[in-house]
């Protein structure tokens, strides 16, 4: 279950339980955001997939799948960027020591590549309340 809304002067916003299948409603939302700001195709993937990325972070690890608990993802146009922001409930995570799944030690896990991604696809990453918050930007010029 999830509610999405959306007022001309308010940011485009996503509520979802915390259960892994609602992972498929980023889609529509990213379509929502393209829509509402009328961002270039070519950045489509790479939201896609952050907010993906995050959200299934936020989902799985933040709030370790309770659906007692929500994930909030609100959406804000600002000066020739969007910035997105995904908030948990959960406890936050020090994302200074997620490893690099770049690293040869890493490189065949099966995990591991969300923060990664997130840092690579956007124009800015930034962690708040403990990690338990994170705002993604791209820049739309």
């Amino acid at each position: 279950m999830y509610n999405l809304y959306s007022m001309d002067d308010q940011p485009l916003s996503i509520s979802l339980e915390s259960n892994p299948d609602n992972v498929k409603e980023i889609q529509p939302y990213v379509d929502r955001i393209v829509q509402k700001y009328q961002i270039k195709s070519d950045l489509y993937g790479n939201i896609l997939i952050s907010l993906t990325e995050a959200i299934t972070n936020a989902i799985v690890h933040g709030n370790q799948a309770d659906q007692n608990k929500t994930v909030t993802v609100n959406s804000l146009f600002d000066q020739n960027k969007i910035r997105v922001k995904i908030q948990d409930e959960g406890e936050g995570f020090d994302y200074e020591d997620v490893p690099d799944p770049t690293d040869p030690m890493n490189i065949l896990e099966l995990n591991g590549r969300g923060v990664f991604l997130m840092h690579q696809l956007s124009d800015g990453v930034e962690y708040s309340n403990n990690g338990s918050t994170v705002e993604i930007q791209f820049n739309l010029s």
